[in-house]
C-alpha cells in the first residue's frame, strides 16, 4: 500500500481515459433518440464523452461536466458544446450541493482507494453514504461513492452508464452497491470483454448500465465480448430487456455470467439434493500472520547457519510445496532439503530466549532489515513472537490457478497467510471432507464464490471458502488415494472429475446425468472465461 507521498499524480487522480469506442456506445444506449436530456459526467477528464457529444451530434438538452483537476477542466471547458457547463470540483461536494437533477449521467469514474482522499472528500463522500441510507468504510473506493451519488442525482426516471472495474461483481466492499443498485434500478445490463480495455494497469472492466422507470421489475443481463471494438456491433436494443431476474440474495454478480438455466440449478441444488455447504463440516481461517514472511520463514540453511534448530518448525507457505490433497510428512521432508522455505521461526519470549544458539543473532540481523518496524510486528510485546500458532486439519490455498485445492495437514505444518487453515467440526472425517470437495459441483462454487484477479487467479477469503457447497459423505472417504494418487501424478483434473462425478454427485447423492453436465458446464464457463481473459 502505498502512502499519498508516494503516490503518483495519476494514482491520486485515479483517472484511465475511456477508449472512444467505449464513450460512443454508452451515449448511444443512454440517449436512444431523444433530443431533451439534461446530461451529467461527474469526472469528465480531459472530456471525451463530451467530444463524442460532438463528433456524433448528438441532441440533448443540456450538458453538465465536473472535473477535480483543474488542467483536465479547462481541456473539457475547451470543446465546443451548446448549453454547457464545467465545474472544477470535485465530484462529492458538488453531488451535495446542486439541486439539478439529470436524465443520463455517464463517465469512466476514478479508481481512487479511501486513504488518499483528503478530510472534506471523505466527509463528502460520506455524506453521500447517509442519504442513500448506506454505510461508508475505509474499504471504500471512489468509484463506489461517484455510482451512489450519481444515482442520487437522477430525476424520477433516468440512466447511468459507467465504466467500471470488474470487482464491483464480486469483492466485498462493493456488496452493499451491488444491493444498492438492484434496489435502485429497474434494467441492469453488464458488458464484459475477453481482452483488458486498460491491459498496461492489468485492471478488468464492466460497462454498467442502469436504467430506473419506478416499475415493479428488477432484472438482470450480462453480454460478454471480445474487446471494445465489438461494441460497434452491438445492437442497442438488445439491453431493452434484460430477463434474469435479480436476485437479492445472491452475494456476487458473476453469478449472472451464466444462462438462466445454470443460475436456477444453483439457486435450487442444495435445498434440492440437501447438500450443505463447508461451514456445516469445518471452519476456515486465515493462515499465521507473521509480518514478514521473508523473515520468518526460512530455508533449512538459515536454520543451519544461524543454529535455530530449537525453533525451527514444519510449514508450507506455497502452492508449488504442494502436488497432491494430502500433504504427508514425506512430502515435507522433500521441501525441507531442496532450498524451500519449509521452516517458521517459532521464538521465545526475550526472557526465554537462549544465548547459547543463534536466535539473539538472527533477531539482530531481523532489526537491521528494519522488520520490527512493520505495523504487525511492532504491535507486539516482543516483536519477533508470532501469535495465533495453531496447526490446522487441513490446508485451503488462498489464490489459485487451475482450480482451488483443499489439502489434508498429514505433516502438521504451521501455514502463513498464502494460505487459509481448515478445522473440522465435530463428527466430520477428515478424509471424507476433502474427498467430498472434488467435484464438479463444488469446483462451480468456488468460482462463483471467489474473486479473480490479473493473470486468471482465483482468491477465496475463508468466509468465501466456507460457502461453497460440499455434497459431504462419509463414503467418499473410499475415494481419496484415488484422488491423491491422481493429482501427485498430474493427471488432468477433468479426468478426476470424471470418476469423482459419478461416485459424490450421482451415487451418493442421486443427481441427474443432466443435473452432473450443468455443474461441469458451469464450472467450465467461468474458470475458462478467467483463466483466458485477457490472453
Amino acid at each position: 500500500m502505498k502512502l499519498i507521498t508516494e503516490a503518483s499524480p495519476e494514482k491520486l487522480r485515479g483517472g484511465f481515459y475511456t477508449p472512444e469506442p467505449i464513450a460512443e456506445f454508452i451515449l448511444q444506449w443512454g440517449i436512444n433518440g431523444s433530443i431533451d436530456f439534461d446530461i451529467l459526467e461527474p469526472s469528465c477528464g480531459d472530456g471525451i464523452f463530451l467530444k463524442q457529444l460532438q463528433k456524433q451530434k448528438l441532441k440533448y438538452k443540456s450538458v453538465t461536466a465536473v472535473e477535480f483537476d483543474e488542467q483536465e477542466a479547462d481541456k473539457a471547458d475547451s470543446i465546443i458544446l451548446e448549453n454547457k457547463k464545467v465545474f472544477c470540483a470535485d465530484f462529492h461536494t458538488y453531488c451535495n450541493s446542486t439541486l439539478q437533477r439529470f436524465d443520463l449521467i455517464v463517465g469512466n469514474p476514478p479508481y481512487i482507494r479511501y486513504q488518499f482522499f483528503d478530510r472534506q472528500q471523505q466527509i463528502e463522500a460520506n455524506d453521500i453514504f447517509i442519504k442513500a441510507g448506506l454505510k461508508y468504510s475505509k474499504l471504500t473506493n471512489a468509484w463506489v461513492s461517484f455510482v451512489v451519488g450519481s444515482s442520487l442525482l437522477l430525476k424520477e426516471t433516468g440512466k447511468i452508464g459507467f465504466v467500471l472495474p470488474a470487482e464491483i461483481l464480486q469483492v466485498s466492499f462493493a456488496k452493499q452497491l451491488r444491493t444498492f443498485i438492484a434496489q435502485f434500478y429497474n434494467k441492469i445490463n453488464i458488458i464484459s470483454f475477453e481482452k483488458l480495455v486498460f491491459p498496461d494497469i492489468q485492471q478488468e472492466v464492466v460497462l454498467l448500465l442502469c436504467e430506473k422507470n419506478n416499475s415493479k421489475e428488477h432484472n438482470i443481463e450480462h453480454i460478454e465480448l471480445k474487446d471494445a471494438s465489438e461494441l460497434q456491433k452491438l445492437d442497442v436494443s438488445r439491453l431493452k430487456s434484460p430477463k434474469k431476474k435479480i436476485d437479492f440474495k445472491s452475494n456476487k454478480w458473476t453469478f449472472y455470467f451464466l444462462e438462466q438455466e445454470e443460475i436456477d440449478f444453483l439457486e435450487n441444488i442444495g435445498k434440492h439434493r440437501k447438500i450443505h455447504r463447508l461451514e456445516k463440516y469445518a471452519k476456515v481461517e486465515v493462515g499465521i500472520t507473521t509480518g514478514s514472511n521473508e523473515f520468518f520463514t526460512v530455508p533449512l540453511s538459515t536454520v543451519e547457519e544461524y543454529g535455530l534448530q530449537d525453533y525451527a518448525r514444519p510449514m508450507v507457505g506455497r502452492s508449488v510445496q504442494v502436488n497432491s490433497v494430502i500433504f504427508t510428512a514425506e512430502d515435507w521432508l522433500k521441501n525441507k532439503f531442496s532450498k524451500s522455505r519449509a521452516h517458521l521461526l517459532v521464538l521465545p519470549k526475550s526472557k526465554e530466549l537462549n544465548p547459547e544458539n543463534g536466535a539473539i543473532k538472527y533477531i539482530e540481523y531481523g532489526e537491521n532489515l528494519d522488520i520490527h518496524k512493520a505495523y504487525k510486528t511492532r504491535i507486539r510485546e516482543d516483536w519477533f513472537v508470532v501469535p495465533s500458532l495453531k496447526i490446522s486439519d487441513a490446508l485451503f490455498i488462498r489464490r489459485n490457478n487451475l482450480y482451488p485445492r483443499l489439502i489434508i495437514n498429514s505433516a502438521k505444518a504451521f501455514t502463513t497467510d498464502t494460505m487459509h487453515r481448515v478445522f473440522l467440526r465435530p463428527n466430520t472425517d477428515i478424509n471424507a471432507l476433502t474427498a467430498s470437495y472434488y467435484n464438479s459441483l463444488s469446483l462451480a462454487f468456488s468460482e462463483v464464490s471467489g474473486r479473480s484477479h490479473g493473470g486468471g487467479v482465483l482468491e477465496l477469503m475463508p468466509n468465501e471458502a466456507e460457502s461453497i457447497l460440499l455434497p459431504y459423505h462419509i463414503e467418499n472417504a473410499k475415494l481419496l488415494p484415488q484422488i491423491d494418487a491422481l493429482i501427485r501424478n498430474k493427471v488432468d483434473i477433468e479426468e478426476v472429475l470424471k470418476i469423482t462425478n459419478e461416485v459424490i454427485l450421482k451415487n451418493n447423492f442421486g443427481l441427474t446425468e443432466r443435473e452432473v453436465e450443468l455443474a461441469h458446464s458451469i464450472w467450465k464457463k467461468l474458470s475458462y472465461r478467467r483463466l483466458n481473459r485477457g490472453k
